[in-house]
């Protein structure tokens, strides 16, 4: 779609009217999807009614379908479940009940709907919309409705929803206790009859052992089972985590239960062995960062959609592809989960179950076996610290292991390695490091440009045959050195592998970076907390300053996730005249019904107009109207306990770096040695859009911005017109994305955990 096409759009609205329900079992999210489509929807001039109760409320119709205005979704975004209610409707899956919904639709003039839910609200839509202009007829028919009436259209939007973050604060709990008392804890999740939540939980606790009903346990797997924790057991292990999905079955079918395996345990073991349900509770709490950028963006894209349908337009679903929306048809997506049901009922999950299957702690009861090796591998942190490292270090070590090569970590990063730092790692050392935050091995800023002599000394010493570099920039620019330097050493003709983890997000090669996740989430929390400080004061702004050196993404995606009204960042070159316009736009917020503002900045975002500077200037500015405040978030930012994101893309980017390494090592064994001097053999592993990707560093030396350190360009700059739009800046849609139209394909059921 072209600029110009986008700029029309806002005209599109007007005279139409559209509603949002929610629909099915609440998650996490919704409400930020419900106050994106609302506050879009008026952003282009429609009316956006809010239909409670979900379908019910559509066929009772009333007082359940009220107009909503721009401060009704005001304060919502950090809300669990769903504002607006959601219930399971009996009636809208007869004629009778549609029909009642139809005619409550033409009463308010609605000419679109967009639903948020999970597949069965996919269904419903789907059979809602292949019925309409049947309804409508019918309607007529029966004198309820007039010829004279405009046409309706029949689009729908569609989203859904993970529960995974509050799934890992539950094991992060169960697991210290676990680890007190020296117990051992089968854990029963939802997921009806698919195992999804219960794998990505088990990458990110490290759990001993999983049951889903994708991959059933062959005959006797009891026996091996019990061998399995018990061994934990007998290396070091205070504790045992088994984890299931609550359709977990057998290789005959049979159900297995958690009860089950819980007195299978005591009565073989002996071991004090509990079992949590988590039930519901997956269903509650704070929606995360991910969920809250999520909604906004499919939220947005929804009401672009609608805007943009003629009444020859398919009915879509708005979904994610990597980090962008896209738009699917909804026929399809509907045949789809039908497909997906049959593929999990014919237990096809063959290419998940594969790549799972190289990590023996998670699926044991698979036959594997562990291969030997001459190749020596050396794993450093480098750079600032970021929650996930210790994940990838540890799916890292103990991939190299069941290669068979000899792993050392080094501490403290390259001055570590030009120092001799170094260690041998075994396979129980890295045991409990999932979910450990900052770097267990100790990480420095330190280039090796300084030290490349001790470093070839080094890796000569202990034989190094390959280097896996887990960090942020400097990680990135330290291996670029290393692979410019191979012209004078021979000993850096070694395979080389960047794993970016950083909070600023700012290495190029890769839309994501280990430890993003959970520092957007640590910012989130922190203006969630500053903003309920405020709850019973009266026009006030809040002006917080973010990390990420020169890089935006921190401040940006964290405004998005709190509703901010500004984020203020170097990517994006502004004035005093734009300082000077958003106090005008925040007073003139205070005026109304919003009585509290929020402000980003970005810790380098402009070397004159720091956050004092900032906040002096609102202070001044809004004297009268309102007060200003600052808060400095600093390194909580890099602190805490990684997310589930981050600790399943750590597990995830440390296997695929040493699948990658081990290839390279034995395309490049020459005469007794390894002799690596092509370029793509020293590579970023990053991931662009939903592709797993390995870069060489040389060809990113010319996208990169060194001064600053960040990549010359960044694809989420545009989300930037998301938050402009949300807080109701007049702005241009020249920077926005929108989403381009996929088909669903057989490839779509494919589950690739963690990405």
């Amino acid at each position: 779609m072209h600029s110009m096409d986008l700029e029309k759009l806002k005209m599109t609205g007007a005279g139409r009217a559209m509603a949002v329900l929610t629909s099915g079992g609440d998650a996490q999210g919704m409400n930020a999807a419900v106050r994106a489509v609302t506050r879009m929807g008026i952003y282009v001039g429609a009316k956006v009614y809010l239909i409670n109760e979900g379908y019910q409320g559509l066929v009772d119709g009333g007082e359940n379908i009220k107009l909503a205005h721009w401060h009704s979704v005001t304060n919502i975004i950090q809300l669990g479940g769903t504002v607006i209610g959601s219930a399971r409707c009996k009636s809208f899956t007869t004629r009778e009940g549609r029909l009642a919904a139809a005619f409550n639709l033409v009463k308010k003039g609605i000419t679109n709907l967009c639903v948020c839910g999970g597949d069965g609200s996919l269904t419903g839509a789907n059979i809602f919309r292949s019925e309409w202009k049947g309804l409508l007829e019918e309607l007529v028919q029966k004198g309820n409705l007039l010829y004279t009436q405009p046409q309706y259209s029949d689009h729908f939007c569609g989203g859904t929803h993970t529960h995974l973050n509050i799934v890992g604060l539950i094991i992060d709990a169960i697991m210290t206790t676990a680890q007190s008392h020296q117990r051992t804890f089968v854990l029963e999740l939802m997921g009806r009859h698919c195992g999804y939540l219960a794998l990505v939980s088990a990458l990110a606790s490290g759990a001993d052992w999983l049951f889903i009903p994708e991959a059933p346990p062959k005959q006797g797997w009891e026996d091996r089972m019990c061998a399995r924790l018990e061994s934990s057991r007998t290396t070091g292990s205070r504790l045992n985590i088994v984890i299931m999905a609550e359709g977990a079955i057998d290789m005959n079918g049979e159900s297995i239960s958690s009860t089950y395996v819980k007195d299978l345990v005591v009565k073989r073991l002996g071991y004090d062995t509990r079992v949590t349900v988590l039930g519901h509770v997956q269903r509650g709490g704070t929606p995360s960062a991910f969920d809250r950028i999520l909604s906004c963006k499919l939220g947005v894209e929804a009401v672009i959609a609608l805007m943009e349908a003629t009444p020859d337009t398919p009915a879509c679903v708005i979904g994610l592809s990597g980090n962008h929306a896209v738009r699917l048809p909804l026929m399809e997506c509907v045949e789809m989960t039908k497909l997906v049901q049959t593929t999990m009922d014919e237990k096809k999950f063959d290419e998940t179950i594969k790549l799972q299957a190289e990590n023996p702690r998670i699926f044991p009861h698979l036959c594997f076996i562990f291969s030997q090796s001459n190749f020596t591998l050396a794993i450093l942190n480098v750079g600032a610290p970021a929650a996930g490292m210790n994940a990838a270090v540890r799916s890292a070590v103990r991939q190299a292991i069941v290669h068979g090569h000899k792993v050392y970590a080094v501490h403290d990063g390259f001055l570590g390695l030009a120092n001799g730092a170094l260690f041998e790692m075994k396979w129980g050392m890295v045991a409990g490091w999932t979910g450990q935050g900052s770097s267990l091995l100790g990480t420095k800023r330190t280039l090796p440009g300084k030290n490349m002599e001790k470093i070839v000394e080094t890796i000569t010493k202990y034989n190094i045959s390959a280097l896996l570099v887990i960090g942020g920039f400097e990680g990135y620019n330290g291996v670029l050195q290393l692979f410019e330097a191979r012209s004078h050493y021979d000993e850096l003709c070694i395979p080389m592998c960047v794993i970016p983890a950083t909070i600023s997000n700012n290495v190029p090669g890769t839309d994501f970076s280990i430890g993003a996740d959970t520092a957007v989430n640590s910012a989130m929390e922190g203006c969630d907390k500053i903003k309920q400080s405020a709850s019973g004061t009266k026009r006030r702004v809040f002006v917080v300053e973010t990390m990420g050196g020169y890089c935006g993404y921190l401040a940006t995606c964290t405004g998005i996730a709190v509703g901010a009204d500004a984020a203020y960042i170097y990517e994006e070159p502004f004035n005093i005249h734009d300082l000077k316009t958003n106090v005008e736009h925040l007073a003139e917020k205070m005026k109304k019904d919003i009585q509290r503002g929020l402000v980003l900045r970005n810790e380098n975002c402009h070397e004159n107009y720091t956050t004092d500077f900032i906040h002096r200037l609102y202070s001044a500015e809004g004297k009268g109207i309102f007060d200003s405040r600052v808060n400095v978030l600093g390194h909580l930012q890099q602190g805490g306990a990684p997310s589930p994101f981050d600790r399943n893309f750590g597990t995830k980017m440390g296997v695929r770096a040493i699948q990658w390494l081990s290839e390279k090592l034995t395309e490049n064994y020459r005469q007794g040695r390894v002799f690596a001097n092509s370029a793509d053999t020293a590579c970023v592993l990053g991931l662009k859009r939903k592709v797993v990707s390995f870069t060489p560093v040389s060809e990113l030396k010319d996208a990169t911005d060194f001064e600053h350190r960040m990549p010359k360009v960044q694809w989420w700059m545009n989300l930037r017109p998301l938050l402009k739009m949300l807080a109701k800046y007049q702005t241009s849609f020249c920077e926005y994305v929108p989403g381009e139209i996929e088909h669903v394909t057989r490839r779509s059921i494919s589950i690739d955990s963690g990405f």
